[in-house]
């Protein structure tokens, strides 16, 4: 089983577009898929039409035995489920304040699910927190997407000193560049940004080679309640989505 998870400190940045869109062509490859919806405002589970509510929120999911397998829900696509987000979320921080040893605390709860599926994705919610520490030491590849402006450049710098300092040496991170608009001057050297910036990152790997473009049809994910390429496959997106994917597959 793998462990994937969309992250990044900023918002708005196309983490959760990544992680329906990905699981999607995952499930579509055959891997038995599931997307744990950890964002309190739920855009994931939005995205998959399932109701966003855990019967007991996150304190039960955190504390009872077995509870993440009763919390999956079908999807619409075969080989595709999810977790669903809860407004209870809210407080995972809390409440794995109140655990022992609370950054392992996810890789308890997806252990059981190693039989079951192939691969997890983890949308994940935008901060440095403690649950976000529970995510790194979950996860196997971190991945960032990353628009291509100074601000989120300057995001990128401190995941990559948090991670140096306090990151598991067993994750891998990744980040690729997201919402690329070729009209603007800046993303059109945004490929050359980080080099122009002057940062050097010592914990990230190098940017995935297929970019995702800026696009009304990612937008429309939220009329149509379902992964892009369910309704527009042959999009400029959707193809951009596939590419990554392949890219991400083929890492191992």
């Amino acid at each position: 089983m793998k462990i994937l998870a969309l992250y990044n400190i900023k918002g708005g940045v196309g983490k959760t577009a990544g992680a329906v869109n990905l699981s999607y062509y995952a499930a579509l490859a055959g891997y038995r898929t599931l997307v744990w919806d950890l964002d309190p405002q739920g855009a994931a589970t939005f995205y998959f039409r399932i109701r966003p509510k855990v019967k007991g929120g996150g304190k039960k999911l955190l504390t009872k035995k077995s509870r993440l397998q009763k919390a999956i829900r079908a999807s619409d696509f075969e080989g595709l489920d999810v977790v669903p987000a809860d407004f209870s979320y809210r407080h995972l921080d809390l409440l794995l304040d109140a655990e022992a040893k609370p950054e392992q605390r996810f890789a308890r709860l997806l252990a059981p699910l190693a039989d079951e599926y192939d691969l997890i994705l983890l949308d994940c919610a935008p901060s440095i927190s403690r649950t976000s520490e529970s995510v790194f030491a979950a996860a196997d590849v971190l991945l960032i997407p990353t628009i291509p402006t100074p601000l989120s450049i300057r995001a990128l710098e401190q995941i990559d000193g948090y991670l140096f300092r306090k990151g598991p040496e067993t994750l891998s991170a990744r980040p690729f560049l997201s919402m690329v608009d070729r009209r603007k001057k800046l993303h059109r050297r945004g490929e050359q940004l980080l080099e122009e910036s002057g940062i050097e990152l010592r914990r990230l790997g190098a940017f995935l080679a297929s970019p995702i473009p800026y696009s009304s049809r990612v937008e429309q994910m939220g009329i149509h309640r379902a992964p892009l390429p369910s309704f527009a496959y042959h999009s400029r997106a959707s193809r951009a989505y596939l590419a990554l994917w392949r890219e991400i597959e083929s890492l191992g």
